[in-house]
Parts: structure tokens; C-alpha cells; sequence
């Protein structure tokens, strides 16, 4: 199957130049950190208002394997190397939103490690830009029916 584009670019390279051009113009300006804390794993993802992510880190991809992935000493670190990966993100933007869900053991560890976004620039002064911490975590109000009773 073949594609023929109108306003084809003469070059390849010119090509990737309208693809880098293509992703950098996602807005930055207003961003949401969704922080998913589970028991085995804390996961933390950048996302525009649109929903695009930019950046994620998760315990597994900074170097703890199995159960440690769930500490909250692994969620520090994991917030960590987020900071490093989407710092200029942060520059670019005007309001930060956190989103977080799950109640696994490196949640409020992962929060804490938001306090350091402004110092890890020194001679920088870096404004507060977090507007909102969202509780988003799903709740069953009843929830499934249990298993009926065993009979002996």
C-alpha cells in the first residue's frame, strides 16, 4: 500500500526535520505528573493537558528488580531520575498538576520527592508551579459480591 504525500519534503533529511519540528510543538505549557503507587511497583508519568506523555520512570526501568520495586526507598530514587529526565519540561511550563492513584508503599515518598524540583538547579530561582494534588485513587462503594459461604 502506498502513500502519496502532496507537500513531500525533497529529502530525507528534511523529513526528520518536520518530524522534530512535529514533536516539539506539543504544548508544554500546562503539565500533569500521574503518580500510580501499587504494591509491587510505582510508576510516574508526564502528560500535557492532552494526554501525550513526554516522560516516564518507573522502579523497574531505574534498576530494582522484584520486591524492592515496591519500597518506598525505590520510589525516592524513582523520582529521582523523573527530575533528571523531564527538567526542562518544568522550565517551560506555567502550572504543574499531580495526579496520584494506588496505595502501595512509595506514595508518599513520591510526593515528597516534589519538594525538590526548585533545588536541583542551585543559583536558579525556580517558582512554585504544582497548582494541584489530586487524590484519583478508584474506590469500590460496595464493590463485587463475595463468594458464597463454604459448606462443610
Amino acid at each position: 500500500m502506498y502513500i502519496f504525500l502532496k507537500n513531500r519534503p525533497s529529502s530525507a533529511s528534511a523529513f526528520v526535520l518536520q518530524a522534530a519540528q512535529k514533536t516539539s510543538s506539543l504544548q508544554t505549557d500546562r503539565l500533569i505528573i500521574h503518580i500510580k503507587a501499587t504494591f509491587n511497583n510505582t510508576i510516574l508519568t508526564l502528560t500535557n493537558f492532552q494526554g501525550q506523555v513526554l516522560t516516564w520512570a518507573s522502579a523497574g526501568s531505574c534498576g530494582f528488580k522484584g520486591a524492592r520495586k515496591g519500597t518506598p526507598f525505590a520510589a525516592k530514587k524513582v523520582v529521582e531520575v523523573f527530575l533528571k529526565k523531564s527538567m526542562d519540561s518544568f522550565w517551560r511550563c506555567s502550572q504543574i498538576k499531580i495526579y496520584v492513584c494506588g496505595i502501595g508503599p512509595g506514595r508518599e515518598s513520591a510526593l515528597r520527592g516534589f519538594e525538590k524540583i526548585g533545588e536541583s538547579t542551585p543559583g536558579r530561582k525556580f517558582p512554585n508551579k504544582i497548582l494541584l494534588i489530586r487524590e484519583i485513587t478508584k474506590i469500590p462503594h460496595n464493590g463485587c459480591r463475595p463468594p458464597k459461604k463454604r459448606r462443610l
